[in-house]
């Protein structure tokens, strides 16, 4: 590999590209700028000017090069002719999320007595008549102050905090097999149904919109803290107990009743 040598000895730049280009003469056009100084190719032939003036050219060829690089890196790739730009109309129909301050509303109205009949048709088979759930389907209302206790029923009025969760999610999923087939009105009259339920509105004729939408208050807004650290530290021990951790016979003292697992007396398998 060849060096470039100047006053001071060999200088940082030892690249064949770099001493090459440096070393060519005019007849290839090359800048008399940028021709490195006879002195410099003598070893002990200081030339401080003409040194000076080859650290410049060095510098801006240096320069140059980065710069083209940063701009190549930076250039849009082009098009791959695939797919095109979504328009207004579809981001619309995925833009749809409703926020607790009630950003996301859309226009519409709808009252208590109205959501009732659309609720008893499109709602009832699987959440039950008043909420109380159906067979397995979730339960929408009831289980007010349960949530300390050691059962606690998890509804839309004892759980859920705000009232836009609910509405975002009947707008997004229910009813089911058929979601998003409910018009504005219809989605703020069954809303307001489901919050009259669970006593969150006491008012029959009240009428729900998105100017009335934030009037609504649920009782567990403020939620409550996981405490189970502190109030379930007495159960926790090093050494998990595996074999015989109760004494006497073990008896069935509450039943899986959401899943239904638990068998009837004598019909389970046996266990040894």
């Amino acid at each position: 590999m060849s060096k470039w040598v100047d006053a001071n000895g060999p200088a940082s730049f030892e690249t064949r590209g770099f001493t090459a280009l440096l070393r060519m003469r005019g007849e290839f056009g090359f800048p008399a700028f940028f021709r490195p100084h006879p002195e410099e190719r003598q070893v002990g032939g200081a030339n401080p000017a003409a040194s000076r003036r080859t650290r410049a050219a060095l510098a801006i060829i240096a320069f140059s090069i980065g710069f083209a690089t940063l701009a190549n890196a930076q250039q849009k790739p082009p098009p791959l002719g695939i797919g095109r730009e979504a328009t207004q109309h579809e981001i619309a129909g995925w833009d749809i999320d409703v926020r607790p301050d009630g950003q996301g509303l859309p226009h519409g109205k709808g009252t208590v007595k109205q959501g009732e009949e659309i609720y008893v048709n499109q709602c009832s088979a699987c959440h039950g008549e008043f909420g109380e759930s159906a067979g397995r389907w979730p339960i929408l209302s009831g289980g007010a102050g349960t949530l300390k206790s050691h059962d606690p029923v998890k509804s839309v009025g004892s759980y859920w905090p705000y009232a836009s969760t609910l509405f975002d999610y009947i707008r997004r999923a229910m009813p089911y097999g058929n979601a998003q087939s409910l018009s504005n009105d219809e989605l703020y009259a069954v809303t307001a149904y489901v919050l009259y339920l669970n006593d969150i509105i006491r008012d029959e004729d009240f009428e729900l919109s998105e100017k009335t939408f934030k009037t609504i208050k649920l009782p567990n807004q403020a939620f409550h803290d996981d405490d189970r650290e502190t109030t379930e530290k007495h159960f926790w021990q090093k050494t998990p107990c595996m074999k015989d951790c109760t004494p006497g016979a073990v008896k069935v003292t509450g039943r899986a009743r959401v899943l239904d697992v638990t068998p009837e007396a004598g019909k389970g398998p046996k266990v040894d």
